[in-house]
């Protein structure tokens, strides 16, 4: 039983794979951050050049 938990403890091929999703999970996390920003400063902006024209259209 000992050397099958010291082959277990010494193989790290899952750990790449966990890594890999680590990464992939904070990327992903990054972007959805990055495009709500980017899509609320939009919206005020759009808000903003609506609120201008149709002040001139009176």
């Amino acid at each position: 039983m000992t050397k099958i938990f010291a082959r277990l403890m010494k193989d790290e091929s899952g750990a790449t794979a966990i890594e890999y999703g680590l990464i992939a999970a904070l990327i992903s996390v990054a972007l959805i951050g990055g495009a709500t920003a980017l899509g609320s400063g939009l919206n005020a902006q759009f808000n903003f050049l609506n609120d201008r024209l149709t002040e001139s259209q009176n």
